[in-house]
């Protein structure tokens, strides 16, 4: 086909969109079916008025072919899971009693059954259930999901394309389930998926498919060999299908590398990729491969993960040298929009000089729709488009907002020596345990306790002026109370003030860091009904003022044990925001651990002797391609020393990790230089102890007994068992007791009971230590 007619099939299409509603009506309703509150047949009601609204918003806004299937109560791989019918041998009595409620029993346990292990989803902040498979599972189809939601789409008379994990990366996903060896290779399996995948394409045909998406963004990943033929056997086998629609294989993220041949010469009708930072990859990738003549190729040039208003012209110029790879080209977002808000225009507290600058889910839709007609029918028809977008962009490029020259002055005198501590970590742990007196095995939380409705309640009615400033500071502090009195009645060595006072652990510091924007409905799911508003990082960083000085030393002054400062560390801050395009990370890392290293400084000073600096996001940041961890690893580990390594000997610093991969870090989280770490470790039954051993971990590390994230309360032996795993790889004098996360999330009754027990775990095994 000709460049022009390419240029005139050109269509605009979205991956995938956000699917909690504009006020989180998905995140109440299916709360309120866990409390009882609200029946399965009015969840699904919401369900499906929420995917209607979605597909006909995208229709209004000119995308050509609306996605079905990427709408899910919790996570769409376990959706996936229940696909294909891999349903771990636990879960099956429940899901065979209640599907709904079997669902919802993978993803978040029961008291009697534990849930799917929880990791993050590939360099995002969403999780994804990690499905569990053996020599001995047996798939079997069910599309009823597929066909239901594709059915509703196409009943509203629109173009419609199901979305679907692919099998490739679903099994890349997969580790083994409990009890089957560790050296279990999931893709063994792939023989025994395809009939299935085969089974529900042929299904979705015959409820009126003519387009299926397969998303394969674990081939942008290192692949091995075996690993990319497996690749090129799925898709042959796939494409060699009679009674199936058109295949588009979805990859994302990053360059797709060498399995851009593999997918390029497969028999399937199309492929999208990321041309957005992997731009000038790709495109090298797809000339040198002769491009993807006489297929569909699905262009993601604005960015599905970011905030920023796209360069329409620069997209435009990526889109033009494009037109002459393959015979049609579609104009999408690089990845679904599930990553970013849906409306920056109900932002009414963002100055409207700078709020041209954003674009959520609806502006990135309306700017993919403004280049698909551009391309289309020629840019004379999107000129005034093209004129706000420039005007937005120099708004933005010569605004004294996004440059401090005194910040900058400040990151530039950096030397190797600010991100050294004075003592190696031999001198600093018998001068810490001299000063902190703490026992065997010594038992802590990891900062947040369970954030209550009448905390949410302060805080909506300080906000509305319901409350002065004096009555919420009153309920903040009769909570820090609670929780203190609660932890010296359980036992708790070092204790927390609870973080009543803080809505987010980025935003409630971004609210007080210059350079950042908060936003009030920017909300973005993180997992299953957890939603959180990244904060925007728009300019230079700084700390005007100390922080949580205030209530952290009113929880010290009012016991005698330790309460540890708490912060959150730099990479995280990075990575929970929507961060700056316009300079390198690591210069914005730099700004943002200078500024907490001030507070660190200050809380050492009035008296903090255990100060927390949480990375959660330092695996989740990770690039996913081998090549580029050393620069990654290399400005990461030092923005978090150059926070903490101004300290004395004797303050202990802590970090925390969770739900993530470790063992492709374990180098890093050792150039951290912290003195203890706490690490997620429940759920994947004390692997990353392991690692860490393997690795030969000098310091202290306390993996989690206690599985937050399930509303289910370990035992007290359950617990003790975890500790006895984990004394196989720590020794005693280096091992902590802690829960995997935060208790944010979860309710008093449920918390009191799992600390109580974990308290006791950590006795239980101190008195087998002692008679041993």
């Amino acid at each position: 086909m000709t460049t022009k007619s390419a240029a005139a099939a050109a269509r605009a299409t979205v991956y995938g969109y956000p699917r909690q509603g504009r006020n989180r009506e998905l995140k109440k309703a299916i709360e309120g079916y866990w409390k009882g509150r609200v029946t399965a047949d009015a969840l699904r009601a919401t369900a499906a008025e929420l995917r209607a609204g979605n597909w006909r918003q995208l229709a209004e806004a000119g995308v050509h072919e609306v996605p079905t299937g990427d709408f899910s109560y919790y996570d769409q791989v376990l959706d996936t899971t229940v696909m294909v019918g891999a349903v771990p041998a636990r879960h099956r009595e429940a899901v065979a009693a209640d599907a709904l409620d079997g669902y919802f029993a993978m993803a978040r346990g029961t008291q009697e059954v534990a849930p799917l292990e929880m990791t993050k989803w590939f360099d995002t902040n969403y999780h994804y259930l990690v499905p569990e498979l053996g020599p001995d599972t047996v798939f079997t189809a069910d599309s009823t999901k597929q066909v239901a939601e594709l059915t509703e789409a196409l009943t509203l008379g629109l173009t419609a394309r199901p979305v679907l994990v692919g099998p490739v990366t679903y099994l890349l996903l997969a580790k083994p389930a409990p009890g089957v060896a560790a050296d279990f290779d999931p893709l063994t399996l792939l023989d025994r998926l395809l009939p299935v995948y085969a089974e529900v394409l042929a299904d979705l045909r015959a409820a009126g498919a003519e387009w299926v998406q397969l998303d394969e963004p674990a081939l942008v990943q290192d692949r091995s060999p075996a690993e990319l033929n497996a690749a090129e056997r799925a898709y042959r086998d796939l494409g060699a299908l009679t009674d199936r629609p058109q295949l588009l294989v979805a990859s994302y993220f990053d360059r797709l590398g060498t399995a851009l041949p593999v997918l390029a010469k497969a028999p399937v009708e199309g492929l999208a990729l990321d041309f957005t930072e992997a731009a000038a990859a790709n495109l090298e990738a797809l000339a040198a491969v002769g491009g993807l003549p006489g297929k569909r190729l699905v262009a993601g040039v604005v960015n599905g993960r970011n905030i920023w208003v796209n360069d329409l012209e620069k997209s435009l110029a990526v889109l033009g040298t494009l037109l002459g790879l393959a015979e049609r080209v579609d104009v999408s977002a690089s990845c679904s929009l599930l990553h970013v808000p849906i409306d920056a225009a109900a932002e009414r507290d963002i100055d409207p000089q700078i709020l041209r600058w954003l674009a959520f889910a609806r502006q990135k839709t309306a700017e993919i729709a403004t280049l698909a007609k551009g391309l289309a029918q020629g840019t004379d028809t999107i000129a005034g488009e093209l004129a706000a977008n420039r005007a937005a962009l120099a708004s933005r490029a010569g605004s004294p907002i996004t440059r401090d020259p005194a910040v900058r002055a400040r990151a530039a005198a950096v030397t190797d020596a600010d991100a050294r501590r004075s003592q190696p970590y031999a001198e600093r742990t018998a001068a810490q345990r001299a000063h902190l007196g703490l026992p065997q095995l010594p038992t802590t939380t990891i900062g947040s306790f369970p954030q209550t409705d009448e905390l949410r309640t302060a805080r909506a009615d300080l906000r509305a002026g319901r409350i002065d400033a004096a009555g919420y500071e009153e309920r903040i502090r009769a909570e820090i109370q609670e929780v203190l009195s609660f932890q010296e009645k359980a036992g708790l060595d070092v204790l927390v003030h609870g973080e009543p006072e803080r809505n987010d652990m980025v935003q409630y510091f971004a609210e007080q860091l210059t350079g950042y924007l908060a936003t009030q409905h920017g909300w973005v799911q993180s997992y299953g009904t957890r939603y959180v508003r990244p904060p925007i990082l728009a300019g230079d960083i700084s700390r005007p003022e100390p922080m949580t000085v205030r209530w952290t030393s009113y929880a010290q002054s009012l016991t005698a044990r330790p309460v540890k400062g708490m912060l959150t560390g730099p990479v995280t801050m990075l990575a929970w925001s929507f961060v700056r395009d316009d300079q390198p990370l690591g210069d914005t890392a730099r700004q943002v651990a200078l500024a907490l290293r001030d507070e660190v400084a200050d809380l050492e000073a009035a008296g903090t002797s255990v100060i927390q600096v949480d990375e959660p996001a330092l695996r989740e940041t990770l690039p996913l391609r081998a090549a580029d961890h050393a620069a990654y690893l290399a400005w990461a580990t030092e923005a978090f020393r150059l926070t903490t390594a101004g300290v004395r000997p004797d303050t202990q610093i802590h970090t925390h990790m969770c739900y993530a991969e470790f063992g492709d870090i374990v180098q890093a989280i050792d150039d951290l230089d912290a003195d203890v770490i706490s690490l997620e470790a429940a759920r994947s039954h004390m692997q990353v102890a392991r690692e860490l051993a393997a690795h030969g971990y000098p310091r202290e590390a306390g993996p989690g007994v206690y599985d937050i994230h399930s509303p289910r309360v370990p035992s007290t032996e359950e617990a003790a068992a975890l500790l006895r795993t984990g004394l196989e790889a720590i020794p005693a004098e280096r091992l902590w007791v802690n829960p995997d996360c935060g208790l944010k999330t979860r309710g008093w009754p449920e918390t009191r009971a799992s600390l109580e027990n974990l308290v006791a775990a950590a006795r239980t095994v101190r008195e087998e230590l002692a008679g041993s």
